[in-house]
């Protein structure tokens, strides 16, 4: 069960923009009007849920490449252990309940990594959350992605095309809002060094979107 520690309603009123000049107020009262809202081809969901996939008291994420057909794999860290999951199907093909204490989180070494299970043992996975680290935000053929923070505490995930932002052009065009982190704290957002994957982790839910055809089941939690 996803146990989720919801954060304060009351930043998100209107009357917290007052004494922002102008083009700020307009600019925040614009995102906190955008709804969420699907990514757009050919960005899919990789889970069935809008917040992913639970994962309790996540601290972080990492990337790495299958080394079989070199598919996006995401690492997942938190304090119940270690799981590895499939970018294009969502499937979770490794865990680890019990990890070596000093390879527990990524804090304990300088690169802020720990080590790869599963088809990826043997490796380190940089992590990037709780303990610093980042994830891309642009990839080569012209997306970004940005977290905006219009109203405390809740975070909203953006991404964005061609040069799009809430400041040049209407929503759901060249900009769209596509997660809100309203329940829980954002760890991290990026894109996988391929450039064809998106994942948002918070500290209760990972969230993943593929550029990939399925080439199996959308894994439904």
């Amino acid at each position: 069960m996803r146990k989720w520690t919801k954060k304060t309603a009351a930043a998100d009123e209107p009357e917290h923009g007052l004494g922002l000049p102008a083009d700020q107020r307009a600019m925040r009262e614009r995102l906190l009007a955008a709804p969420v809202v699907p990514a757009p081809e050919p960005w899919r969901p990789v889970f069935g849920h809008a917040y992913g996939t639970p994962v309790g008291g996540l601290v972080g994420i990492g990337f790495a490449s299958h080394p079989d057909d070199g598919r996006d794999l995401v690492m997942a860290v938190s304090h119940t252990g270690h799981g590895l999951f499939d970018a294009v199907t969502g499937e979770r093909i490794a865990r680890d309940h019990d990890p070596d204490p000093e390879d527990a989180l990524p804090d304990e070494v300088s690169d802020l990594s720990c080590p790869g299970l599963g088809p990826i043992a043997g490796r380190r996975v940089r992590i990037a959350g709780l303990f610093g680290g980042g994830s891309r935000t642009t990839t080569e053929d012209g997306w970004t992605l940005q977290v905006a923070v219009p109203a405390r505490p809740n975070e909203r995930v953006l991404l964005s095309r061609e040069g799009g932002s809430p400041s040049v052009g209407p929503h759901g065009e060249r900009w769209w809002h596509i997660y809100h982190a309203d329940f829980s704290e954002l760890r991290t957002a990026g894109f996988s060094p391929s450039g064809q994957t998106v994942a948002v982790a918070t500290s209760s839910d990972l969230a993943l979107w593929t550029r990939r055809p399925a080439g199996g089941p959308v894994v439904h939690p």
